[in-house]
């Protein structure tokens, strides 16, 4: 019973800690520590933890030993079986921000300071708009092929930043999509549908804006690559394009004025919100 219980659980999508992150090793390892300190104190053994937890004999140890994030239900009621008085349960914060990769948290990070934020992206629907129909079938048809794990584990993360949506006050949200990424059926007509309708709520948020580019414009200051430029309240901004400083993050306020400057002549090419929220409802009609 236990190898069927091991077997469904090992392979827990998203939980692999990364060797590269310094702190998600940290955090996991102490996180694991503390949890076999005190199923020693409790005087259960490995494996009738397992038992009690639903895991795997050596899915407790792999935890217990670092080398695998935990779920947080398995938190729960670790502290639970182990009465700790909610001292297990209290590292759900900790060990929810690891489980995604560095980079990812390092962008979610500046995302929850921006107070502005200019986003246009020439070749997908912007990860902060993807529904996780739409980012599963993006992501799988990579290649090289994505493990399933790291699917999953980059659908979550996505996930996890769309919170922005939700700050208050709120920041302002501005994205320029590209006709074609709206047409393009990935994952199937139905998955394009829901993409569609919930662009359309992102639509009618007061702090979003959200533009088209037409494929029949004959001008297009957009060619060099995508841009994202995150303004934030102390005067500062960040930077991104694969046309300046080969699309490492720049924060030099001359870089950042071509940025800017780009951005603003695509919007200018672009349809207006209000014509955008009119092509993307007849390309749902239509869809």
């Amino acid at each position: 019973m236990s190898v069927d219980v091991e077997t469904e659980q090992v392979d827990e999508p998203g939980w692999e800690v990364d060797p590269n992150d310094d702190w998600a090793l940290a955090v996991i390892a102490t996180v694991g520590r503390q949890l076999r300190l005190r199923r020693e104190a409790a005087g259960m053994r490995a494996a009738d933890f397992a038992v009690a937890v639903g895991y795997g004999e050596d899915m407790v140890y792999k935890i217990e030993g670092g080398k695998r994030i935990p779920r947080l239900d398995y938190l729960d009621t670790a502290d639970r079986l182990l009465d700790a008085g909610g001292l297990i349960s209290a590292m759900k914060e900790d060990v929810k921000k690891v489980r995604y990769p560095k980079k990812v948290r390092d962008l979610a990070q500046m995302e929850a300071r921006a107070v502005e934020l200019q986003l246009y992206d020439p070749l997908h629907i912007h990860g902060l708009l993807q529904t996780p129909e739409y980012s599963r079938a993006l992501l799988s048809m990579r290649r090289p092929t994505y493990a399933a794990e790291e699917v999953e584990r980059f659908i979550a993360a996505r996930v996890s930043r769309k919170t922005i949506f939700e700050r208050d006050p709120a920041p302002e949200l501005s994205f320029v999509l590209e006709e074609w990424s709206l047409r393009r059926p990935l994952g199937g007509k139905p998955a394009l549908r829901s993409q569609l309708a919930h662009l359309l709520e992102a639509c009618g948020l007061r702090n979003v804006e959200l533009q088209v580019m037409p494929m029949d414009r004959e001008e297009h200051a957009g060619v060099d690559g995508g841009i994202e430029v995150l303004k934030f309240g102390d005067g500062s901004a960040v930077g991104r394009s694969p046309a300046v400083a080969n699309g490492r993050p720049v924060s030099d306020p001359r870089q950042l004025r071509i940025l800017e400057l780009r951005y603003g002549i695509i919007r200018a090419q672009a349809l207006t919100p209000r014509e955008s929220t009119a092509f993307i409802e007849q390309l749902l009609g239509d869809t």
